[in-house]
């Protein structure tokens, strides 16, 4: 409810009233009307509107929370996978040097057992060439100015190409031994057709690169029924030297050392 006050003149008072005492009297009726009507400006609009802001800000930050809470979960994942992809490198680059340790371990005992192999081989050769007594009394030898490996070669070749297989066959530095099967000759090889023949050769390396080639045959005739005839040593020699002949043959064939 309005108060109005009234302001009554003093007929004794000698001052008139001005224009500016006038305008102040209204002022002062306007400031006292809005002080006891609590005459406020009306701020409802912009109230609410900071409401709906706060609501906002209050949300984002809930969501921008969340975030942060699952960034975090991802960060922990991706790092616990690295760890797994880290231990599992090393896992791999441990298992790849323990596999080529033992594939190196393997190689180096593949190696050793193949030395010894051979050390082995020649170990027993050398014994059985030096215990193996050959008889060579009735053989036929020559000196041959070659070293022992190509007279074995040359040696093996014609024994190959007369058809007469291996029986026994000893090599060694200083030495060879070999013993053939026994065999019917076929006609065009060393021997008369229809004679049954095996050689014993031995082989001795001398010195200055020259080779001592003994030839001693086991030579039979071979008469209708299967009946064996007896040979003269002079036939038997004429077989060995027929081997001897040709292995000298081939020596001084061209390329031949």
């Amino acid at each position: 409810m309005a108060h109005i006050i009234i302001i009554m003149r003093d007929r004794d008072a000698p001052q008139p009233i001005t224009k500016a005492g006038h305008a102040a009297a209204w002022l002062a009726l306007i400031v006292l009307y809005c002080s006891t009507n609590s005459c406020t400006p009306d701020d409802s609009p912009f109230k609410a509107e900071n409401e709906a802001l706060k609501k906002q800000v209050t949300k984002q930050e809930s969501l921008l929370s969340s975030l942060q809470d699952g960034n975090k979960v991802m960060q922990q994942q991706i790092d616990l996978l690295n760890q797994e992809l880290r231990d599992a490198k090393k896992a791999t680059d441990a298992a790849k040097l323990e596999t080529q340790h033992l594939a190196d371990q393997l190689d180096t005992q593949l190696a050793q057992t193949k030395r010894m192999r051979a050390e082995v081989q020649r170990t027993a050769a050398a014994q059985a060439a030096q215990n193996l007594k050959v008889d060579e009394k009735g053989a036929q030898f020559d000196t041959v100015p070659r070293p022992l490996d190509a007279v074995t070669t040359v040696v093996e070749e014609a024994l190959a190409r007369n058809g007469y297989q291996l029986k026994v066959g000893i090599k060694t530095e200083q030495k060879a031994v070999y013993v053939t099967e026994r065999k019917v000759s076929n006609p065009g090889s060393l021997e008369v057709a229809g004679f049954r023949n095996q050689y014993l050769i031995s082989i001795q390396a001398l010195p200055a690169s020259s080779t001592k080639l003994s030839v001693k045959a086991e030579f039979e005739k071979v008469a209708q029924g299967g009946r064996i005839l007896s040979v003269s040593a002079e036939e038997t020699a004429e077989i060995e030297r027929r081997l001897i002949g040709e292995v000298v043959k081939a020596l001084k064939a061209p390329g031949k050392t």
